[in-house]
């Protein structure tokens, strides 16, 4: 299974921006199709972004539509969000996950799709 360490969180105003890293191990991240996760204090874990493996197909939650961007970097074995005009909604732990290899974008925004998680980082947004 394929080894993820996010990393780029922290506090921020209301309005500000972050941009959260996932490095991926192996050799073949290529191959994976990848997802970011949230999960606010007494919620469920929910989905926020999906990349596939080509890069050819992003999907996104509503409420970050517009705001996050999600993107890949096959070369580094990394995965991106960049996050703009965050609110104090955005406030939780973000995990990336990874899908099998050259899966497809079905069911994308459910956790059960995804076979490997990180350990998560946390953002705050302070109003």
């Amino acid at each position: 299974q394929v080894q993820l360490v996010e990393s780029g969180g922290g506090l921020v105003q209301a309005g500000g921006s972050l941009r959260l890293s996932c490095a991926a191990s192996g050799r073949t991240f290529s191959s994976y199709p990848m997802a970011w996760f949230r999960q606010a204090p007494g919620k469920e874990r929910e989905f926020v972004g999906y990349i596939s493996w080509s890069a050819g197909s992003t999907y996104y939650t509503g409420s970050v539509k517009g705001r996050f961007t999600i993107s890949r970097d096959n070369a580094k074995n990394t995965v991106y969000l960049q996050m703009n005009s965050l609110n104090p909604e955005d406030t939780a732990v973000y995990y990336c996950a990874a899908r099998r290899p050259y899966s497809s974008s079905d069911y994308y925004d459910r956790r059960s799709s995804y076979m490997s998680w990180g350990q998560g980082t946390q953002v705050t947004v302070s109003s």
